[in-house]
C-alpha cells in the first residue's frame, strides 16, 4: 500500500501483549485520563474518550480501572496532571520518527528519548522537521478472519474510507480521513464485523527502504522508544524488505 510504513505490521508481529500488559494497560490509563480531562467523562460526547476505552477493552482492562481513570480526568479523583508532547527525531537511514507522549515531567522525557536516540544512531529533531511528512488519518485494524475482503471493501468505503491494506497475513489495515474514523467503526459494527483497534494515526506521505544494518539497528530503536513510559503513539517512515525481515526475524 503505498505510502505506508511497515512498522505497524512488524509492530502485530513481534508483539507480546501478555508479557507488556502493565506498560499496555498504564498507556491506556494516561489516554482516558486526559481524554475525559480534554473532553469530559461522557464517553458517547466524547470521540477520543471512546476510542481509548474501546482500546482499554481490546487488552482487557478491567472496568473499575476503566472508570477510576475516567474520574481522575473529570476530577472527581485525585491524579497526575499529565502534559502532551510530540517529539520529533531522526533515526538509522534517516527515518523521520514521530513520539506523542503524555508526561508528568517534560524534562525528564526530553531527556531520556534524547538519550535513547542517540544511543541507538537517532538524534532528536527540531519541532516541525519531521512533521510534515505524515498526514493525520483514522486506522482501523479488522481480523482477517471476521470478513472477506470483498465485504470489507464495500462495508468501508461506502462509509468513508480511504483505502484498505491487505499485506498482513492477519489483518486488514483501513484508512479513513480522521473525521471519518467514527463512520467507519459504527459501519464495522452495524455489520457485526469485529474491530481489532481503531485509533489516530500519523501516515507517512513516503517511507524509506532499510539495509539490513541500519532495519536491525531501527528496529530496536523503535522498540526501544515503544516500550518509554512516557510514549503513547510512535510513527516512522522506516520500510524493510520482505527478505532483509525474514533474515532478522531468522
Amino acid at each position: 500500500m503505498s505510502g505506508h510504513s511497515k512498522w505497524a505490521t512488524i509492530k502485530r508481529k513481534k508483539a507480546s501483549v501478555d508479557a507488556k500488559r502493565g506498560k499496555v494497560f498504564t498507556k491506556y490509563i494516561k489516554e482516558i485520563i486526559v481524554a475525559a480531562r480534554a473532553g469530559g467523562g461522557d464517553a458517547d460526547a466524547n470521540p477520543r474518550l471512546r476510542t481509548a476505552i474501546a482500546g482499554a477493552k481490546s487488552v482487557n482492562m478491567p472496568a473499575d480501572n476503566i472508570e477510576r481513570a475516567i474520574k481522575k480526568g473529570t476530577g472527581e479523583l485525585e491524579g497526575v496532571n499529565y502534559e502532551e508532547i510530540s517529539y520529533e527525531g531522526y533515526g538509522p537511514g534517516g527515518i523521520a520518527i514521530l513520539m506523542d507522549s503524555l508526561t508528568d515531567n517534560r524534562n525528564r522525557t526530553t531527556g531520556e528519548l534524547r538519550h535513547i536516540l542517540t544511543k541507538h544512531g537517532g538524534r532528536m529533531a527540531e519541532a516541525g522537521s519531521v512533521q510534515w511528512m505524515f498526514s493525520v488519518k483514522g486506522q482501523v485494524t479488522v481480523p482477517k478472519s471476521a470478513v472477506d475482503e470483498e465485504t470489507l471493501f464495500d462495508v468501508v468505503l461506502d462509509a468513508g474510507a480511504e483505502d484498505v491494506g491487505t499485506d498482513d497475513p492477519e489483518t486488514y489495515e483501513i484508512t479513513t480521513p480522521l473525521s471519518q474514523l467514527e463512520a467507519v467503526k459504527e459501519a464495522l459494527a452495524a455489520k457485526e464485523i469485529a474491530i481489532a483497534s481503531a485509533e489516530m494515526a500519523k501516515v507517512p506521505q513516503n517511507v524509506i527502504t532499510l539495509s539490513e544494518k541500519d532495519a536491525e539497528q531501527a528496529l530496536k530503536l523503535m522498540e526501544l522508544l515503544e516500550d518509554h513510559d512516557d510514549v503513547q503513539r510512535l510513527f516512522t517512515n522506516l520500510d524493510i524488505s520482505d527478505e532483509t525481515l525474514s533474515r532478522l526475524e531468522s
